[in-house]
C-alpha cells in the first residue's frame, strides 16, 4: 500500500515549486525587513508617528490598483515579468543611501510606493506562472508552505532588521533588501516552464482590466469566496486595532504586543502546513469557513483578561484567518483560464486585502469611544456570520468550464 508524502515533501519534490518556495523565503526575508525599519527610520529622523505610519501606507497604497497593474501579468510573459519587478524594487532601494535628513523623505516615500506597486505585479503574475509550473495538485500545498515561509520571514526577519538598523542605520537594511531581491531573481530565472503566448488584447483597456472582477463575480464558487476573503480581512482589520487595548487589560507593557503577534505567526506556520492536506479533505469551502469560525471565536474570548487566554486566542487566530487566503487563492488558480488569470488573482487580492486597511482605520476610531472588552465579543459574533455562506451547497450549475476538484462534493 503506497502513502502519501508528507506536503512538505511532495512539493519540494517538483522542482519548480521548491525554487519558488525558496524565492518566496529569499525575497520576504528582505522584505520583512525594510517593513520594520523604514518606519524606525523615519521615527528618528523626524520624530513623528505619523510620518512614519506613512511608510506602511506608501507600500500598501498601490493595492488598490490591483485590478489594472493585474492586466500586464496577461499581457506580458510571465516568467520575465516575475523577474524585473525583482530587480527594479532591487536597483531602487540603493537610492535609499542617499537618505540621510528629513528633507530626503520623499525619496524613501517614492521608493516605497513603487515598491508596493511592483509587488502587486509580481503577486498577480506569480499566482499565475505557478498556476502553470507548479503540479494542479499540489496547488494548495504550495500555497500553504508559501504562507508559512511568509509568515517564518514575518518572525525571524524584523528581529534582523531591526538589529541591523542599530548598528549600520537604514541605508544597511536597503542593501540586504536588494540584495535578497537579486538572489530571488536567480531562484525565479530557473524556473523551467512553457507558458502560453499571452493573446492581444481584444477589447479597450477598461473592459480588458474589468474582465478580472466580471469573472469572480459571475463565478458561482469563486464569488463566496472573495465576499468571506474581504469581510475576514475587514474584521481582522477591526481586531488588530484593538491590540494595544488587549494588552492594557492585561496590565501588561506596550511591548507585549510582540509577544502575542509571534504566538500569532506560530499559528499562521502551523496552518501553512496542514492546509494541503485539509484542503484536500475538506474543500476550499469549508477549510475557509472553519478558518473563519476558529478566529472568530478566538477574536470574542479575547475579551477574557488572562495571559493564558489571550495566548490561546493568538495563535488561534494565527491559525484560523490564513485559512480563507489559501483557500480563495487555490481557487482562483483552479477555476480561471490562463489568459484572465493574472487581472483575476490581482483584482481578488485587491477586494479581499483593502478592507483590511478600512478595518484599522475604523477600529483605532472606535477603540478610542468603546470599550474594547463588548466591542470583542461583538465583533467575533458578527464575524462568525461571515463563515455561514459557505457552509451552504454551492450552485449545481457552474458557469465556467473549469470545475475545482474540491468542491467537487460539496458539504
Amino acid at each position: 500500500m503506497t502513502t502519501t508524502p508528507w506536503p512538505l515533501v511532495r512539493v519540494l519534490r517538483d522542482r519548480n515549486a521548491g525554487l519558488y518556495l525558496a524565492g518566496v523565503v529569499v525575497s520576504g526575508f528582505g522584505t520583512s525587513a525594510l517593513w520594520l525599519a523604514s518606519g524606525v527610520w523615519v521615527k528618528d529622523l523626524t520624530g513623528s508617528d505619523g510620518l512614519a505610519a506613512l511608510c506602511l501606507l506608501a507600500m500598501w497604497a498601490p493595492t488598490l490598483a490591483g485590478p489594472l497593474l493585474g492586466a500586464l501579468a496577461d499581457r506580458l510573459p510571465r516568467r520575465p515579468l516575475l523577474i524585473g519587478t525583482n530587480l527594479v524594487p532591487a536597483a531602487l532601494l540603493l537610492t535609499l543611501l542617499t537618505v540621510d535628513s528629513p528633507d530626503r523623505l520623499w525619496l524613501l516615500y517614492a521608493v516605497l510606493f513603487v515598491y508596493g506597486a511592483a509587488g502587486v505585479v509580481h503577486d498577480a503574475a506569480e499566482a499565475a506562472l505557478i498556476a502553470t509550473a507548479v503540479d494542479r495538485s499540489l496547488l494548495g500545498d504550495f500555497n500553504g508552505l508559501r504562507m508559512t515561509a511568509s509568515e517564518g520571514m514575518k518572525l525571524l526577519a524584523p528581529l534582523a532588521g531591526a538589529g541591523l538598523y542599530t548598528v549600520y542605520g537604514g541605508p544597511a537594511v536597503a542593501v540586504l533588501d536588494a540584495v535578497t531581491f537579486v538572489a530571488a531573481t536567480g531562484l525565479y530565472a530557473c524556473l523551467r516552464v512553457r507558458e502560453p503566448r499571452p493573446e492581444p488584447p481584444t477589447t479597450g483597456w477598461r473592459k480588458h482590466t474589468a474582465e478580472g472582477a466580471r469573472h469572480l463575480w459571475a463565478h458561482p464558487r469563486l464569488r463566496p469566496l472573495v465576499l468571506a476573503g474581504g469581510a475576514t480581512m475587514l474584521c481582522a482589520g477591526l481586531n488588530g486595532a484593538m491590540t494595544y487595548a488587549v494588552v492594557d487589560d492585561l496590565g501588561r507593557s506596550p511591548a507585549y504586543t510582540g509577544v502575542l503577534y509571534a504566538v500569532q505567526g506560530a499559528g499562521s506556520v502551523a496552518v501553512g502546513l496542514a492546509s494541503g492536506p485539509l484542503l484536500r479533505h475538506l474543500g476550499e469551502r469549508r477549510f475557509a469557513a472553519y478558518g473563519i469560525a476558529l478566529t472568530a471565536v478566538a477574536t470574542g474570548l479575547r475579551a477574557v483578561p488572562s495571559d493564558a487566554v489571550a495566548l490561546v486566542c493568538g495563535a488561534a487566530i494565527g491559525a484560523g484567518l490564513p485559512c480563507v487566503l489559501i483557500a480563495t487563492l487555490t481557487a482562483v488558480q483552479r477555476e480561471t483560464p490562463d489568459a484572465l488569470l493574472g487581472r483575476t488573482a490581482a483584482t481578488a487580492n485587491t477586494l479581499v486585502f483593502t478592507p483590511n486597511v478600512l478595518g484599522l482605520a475604523a477600529g483605532a476610531a472606535l477603540v478610542e469611544l468603546v470599550d474594547q472588552r463588548p466591542l470583542l465579543a461583538v465583533l467575533g459574533a458578527v464575524w462568525l456570520t461571515v463563515a455561514l455562506p459557505l457552509l451552504q451547497r454551492p450552485a449545481s450549475a457552474s458557469r465556467t468550464d473549469s470545475r475545482s476538484p474540491s468542491d467537487a462534493n460539496p458539504a
